[in-house]
């Protein structure tokens, strides 16, 4: 994990995109190549979608908004960041997000150290099985990477964009 990293350069689509939760997730700089320093990808999320409530107990984590209408909880409510917006949410913090638009929303995100990346393929490889994933064994996925979903969050509807 504290292998000297080198210089690296990644063209866009160059990524490997990782299909999981309805989200596309292109990792672009996997730990393997940043020394497990951090983990950058890319997320598409549809209109709606987004994680349910969860906290990581091993990674801090960046999102830098690109497109779309994206709406954040974290210290205990919603808050809709526009494009250019960055969100750092850092370990033990419970945080999720929705797209509360109408078309996908595109982010940037930043895990570190990295790790997420392979906790994201684990899942992708769940739901790319014949009849969709097993929903228990992604909930044992997340618990073996540090990640643990939590009690569903009170939504103020308005303040998150769903109205």
């Amino acid at each position: 994990m504290n292998k000297r990293s080198k210089p690296i350069i990644v063209q866009p689509g160059a990524g490997k995109d990782l299909h999981a939760f309805g989200d596309v997730l292109s990792v672009m700089l996997p730990g393997e190549q940043t020394g497990g320093t951090l983990a950058v990808m890319f997320g598409v999320t549809p209109p709606g979608g987004g994680p349910p409530p969860h906290v990581h107990a091993n990674e801090d984590e960046l999102f830098l908004v690109v497109e779309g209408r994206i709406s954040y909880f974290a210290e205990g409510r919603w808050t809709e960041v526009g494009v250019g917006g960055a969100v750092y949410l850092p370990k033990g913090s419970v945080h999720c997000f929705r797209n509360v638009g109408t078309t996908p929303s595109r982010q940037w995100v930043l895990t570190t150290p990295s790790g997420f990346e392979k906790f994201f393929a684990r899942c992708a490889e769940e739901f790319a099985k014949a009849g969709g994933p097993d929903m228990k064994r992604i909930v044992e996925i997340s618990r073996e990477h540090g990640i643990e979903f939590v009690q569903e969050v009170q939504k103020d509807r308005t303040a998150a964009g769903f109205d």
